[in-house]
């Protein structure tokens, strides 16, 4: 155990936590040396019951540690960077929505999935992002390991930051393997969750608005 305790503490400096909206966050740009990971695979391989050296074990300590790392790249990316030069000016005063971007993350509490579609709007105040951009932030966020409910403020609080709009809007809904595979063994709920800011918080006729084309 002390072993992976070495490691996991030279690991952790380089992944940071799972807080703050990512736009200045630079706690190491490099990945988590997979090499470090595979012996603790290994050893969990072992301690579930089976076999690590056995042929269809053998490669997986590495594969586990390569997609783990894939699965984190979140925290090694910022909003600010992902976005870059894409801000434009422009007197476009309507509500912009960007609806069904697939989402993909990890539960803190267990490392199951979660996975669904977030659903952004903002109204802007003489400048707007490309839209390829919204997908991008959700996804420096969502590749962490998350919370369904802070992951939807982080989304909706970076945008505000970075972009400085009328409004914003963001509503995730979300299968939890946690509760499909393990627990209570639910395979039909989802989870839905919301973030309003501006506009989208203090006008209900911009909430409402959002909301229905959300749902159409």
């Amino acid at each position: 155990m002390s072993e992976a305790r070495t490691a996991a503490s030279a690991i952790a400096p380089a992944v940071g936590p799972a807080t703050g909206n990512g736009l200045a966050q630079r706690n190491g740009r490099q990945p988590a040396a997979t090499s470090a990971l595979e012996p603790h695979v290994a050893a969990l391989l072992e301690l579930l019951g089976e076999d690590p050296t056995r042929p269809g074990l053998v490669r997986t300590p590495h594969r586990v540690a390569e997609a783990l790392s894939w699965l984190t790249r979140g925290y090694r990316q910022d909003v600010a960077e992902v976005v870059g030069g894409a801000i434009f000016e422009e007197a476009h005063e309507s509500m912009v929505l960007v609806r069904d971007i697939e989402l993909y993350s990890l539960c803190e509490h267990h490392l199951l999935p979660f996975f669904g579609k977030a659903h952004i709007a903002y109204v802007p105040d003489g400048r707007i992002v490309g839209l390829s951009k919204l997908p991008r932030i959700v996804d420096v966020f969502a590749r962490r390991l998350q919370v369904q409910e802070r992951l939807t403020d982080q989304i909706a609080d970076a945008i505000e930051e970075v972009l400085r709009p009328r409004g914003v809007g963001v509503v995730i809904e979300a299968s939890h393997l946690c509760m499909m595979m393990r627990g209570v063994e639910k395979q039909n709920s989802r989870t839905v969750t919301s973030a309003m800011r501006g506009l989208f918080r203090d006008c209900p006729m911009t909430r409402d608005e959002f909301l229905r084309l959300v749902h159409e």
